[in-house]
């Protein structure tokens, strides 16, 4: 009897354990390593979203990531411009400190060193699997890349386990799609060439065959012609593994969905990095006319479209419960940023900056202050929160979230903030633009006296350059009107003091070269 009884037992075992789900069981562990997604927009202002006041741009899942978590009102990038802003995200390091931090070409080395901590490898080390998809514009190879070769260092060398991106920017060339270090669908028969100094013999550019564009260039974007949008940049070959641009929001959106349902019986961290609402701004023809903003507008409703169709991937595999999800952009907005594309013509009573001076390139607050919003359904409990962030403070936050003790410069841990537990934010950060680097203090902004043009003309945007201080009080200002530093030298020499002390004094030429750990 004895005998029988444990044969059937031991039935009874292996049929259950044959019915249970393939991959490991997560319950016992999911609080303490939830998935995590960025997912990050490129170029969007503080004020193109329906959550932050706008209106002429219908913006429904968005704004339902806003309802549903925290949304920042004093939420910043770390730069005015996108490769120091990725960098900054993705290291927790200001990128003012590593020199090589600048919007880069097509063709630039890799900016992240391959032994530098990032919240990828922090993350990997932790259990988790690990994605980028979408933009990079963190520099590819030691510079001297051979585009038909495997690409070595690539986004899998900085702690990704998986990377499908495009190289730069969807201006710049090359245009083809990079999977985990080699260029997607290439044919050999048909290889490429790439040079930012020169054309390729018998190529036609923008600049010599207007005839040949469908997009007219406005201003820099007159080389190669791909889709019959003038590039960044100088490409032969490769015709195969050309993107279409019609297409690239809803093939990220399928790399990112296809990721998250092969990954999701472990924790991941996807960095979904789209690239709306960038130039060339060419949406998918069923989002023509979604707005009456043009190209731009309907763009940022073609990526509202991908976020809400993410979120439903994630809610149909059971997942939703257990990811946070940071929404954020590089920096802030630009109009007219190389092409003819009715952006100013079109704008009306839109407010892409939200009110706020300045934007992209700019010194000023529309240029580094973002929306910003984090959304774990049922873990964060919806609000506003005025307390002062930065994406740079998510490595210390995460690495705090997972149990991690790995540590950088600069981030800072404000985990209960972005989980809304808490209003106690920074109380200072050093912002940039274009190498020049600004102090917010509790209300207060500096902004030591730089040279330079007032206004960058091409894209009509103040800079921020002025030979004298300028102060703001941003609580009492917002649109930093009033210069307030003859008027009150008191805090004007406080601010100068912390400044200097995180900077140094000969802050415009002791941008340190970053010590790799």
């Amino acid at each position: 009897m004895r005998s029988t009884f444990y044969a059937i037992f031991a039935v009874v075992l292996l049929f259950h354990m044959g019915c249970s789900p393939k991959g490991p069981n997560r319950k016992d562990t999911e609080m303490d390593k939830p998935n995590i997604i960025f997912i990050y927009l490129d170029d969007l202002g503080y004020g193109d979203l329906g959550a932050y006041g706008a209106t002429g741009i219908p913006t429904p899942h968005m704004d339902a990531l806003s309802n549903g978590g925290v949304r920042f009102t004093q939420g910043y990038a770390t730069s005015a411009t996108c490769t120091p802003s990725r960098y900054g995200l993705l290291t927790g390091v200001y990128p003012w400190r590593n020199r090589d931090a600048k919007i880069l070409p097509g063709t630039a080395p890799m900016l992240i060193g391959t032994n530098q901590m990032t919240i990828p490898r922090m993350l990997k080390a932790e259990g988790y699997h690990t994605a980028v998809v979408g933009k990079w514009h963190l520099g590819l190879g030691d510079g001297k890349v051979d585009w038909n070769q495997h690409i070595s260092p690539n986004p899998n060398d900085v702690g990704f386990d998986y990377s499908y991106i495009m190289a730069a920017t969807q201006d710049r060339v090359p245009t083809v799609y990079i999977k985990d270090g080699k260029v997607d669908k290439l044919d050999p028969q048909d290889p490429i060439r790439v040079s930012y100094e020169a054309n390729f013999p018998g190529e036609p550019t923008g600049l010599e065959q207007p005839e040949l564009t469908t997009m007219k260039w406005h201003h820099g974007h007159n080389n190669s012609i791909v889709n019959g949008v003038p590039r960044i940049g100088f490409m032969k070959g490769g015709e195969s593994a050309k993107w279409k641009d019609i297409e690239m929001a809803d093939h990220f959106l399928a790399e990112a969905k296809a990721y998250v349902r092969a990954h999701q019986h472990e924790p991941f961290f996807l960095y979904y990095a789209m690239q709306q609402p960038h130039v060339p701004r060419i949406p998918h023809p069923r989002f023509i006319g979604t707005t009456d903003l043009g190209p731009r507008g309907d763009v940022i409703v073609e990526a509202d479209w991908c976020v809400g169709e993410l979120v439903k991937t994630l809610e149909k595999e059971g997942l939703l419960e257990n990811t946070l999800i940071v929404f954020s952009s590089d920096n802030g907005p630009v109009l007219n940023d190389g092409y003819y594309d009715e952006a100013v013509e079109r704008l009306g009573d839109h407010q892409p900056t939200g009110g706020l001076r300045g934007g992209k390139y700019s010194m000023f607050e529309a240029g580094t202050k973002v929306p910003f919003i984090t959304y774990w359904k049922g873990r964060i409990q919806p609000k506003t929160s005025d307390a002062l962030v930065c994406q740079v403070d998510l490595f210390a936050s995460l690495a705090k979230l997972v149990g991690s003790k790995s540590t950088v410069q600069d981030s800072q841990d404000l985990l209960n903030v972005f989980m809304g537990k808490s209003d106690q934010g920074r109380n200072t950060l050093v912002l940039e633009a274009n190498t020049k680097t600004i102090l917010r203090k509790d209300d207060w902004i500096l902004i030591p006296p730089y040279q330079g043009a007032a206004v960058e003309s091409k894209v009509n945007i103040e800079l921020g350059n002025n030979t004298n201080y300028q102060l703001y009080n941003i609580k009492e200002d917002i649109g930093q009107q009033l210069n307030l530093a003859v008027k009150n030298p008191e805090k004007l020499q406080e601010m100068i003091e912390t400044f200097e002390g995180i900077r140094g004094k000969d802050y415009q030429n002791n941008v340190s070269a970053l010590e790799l750990k």
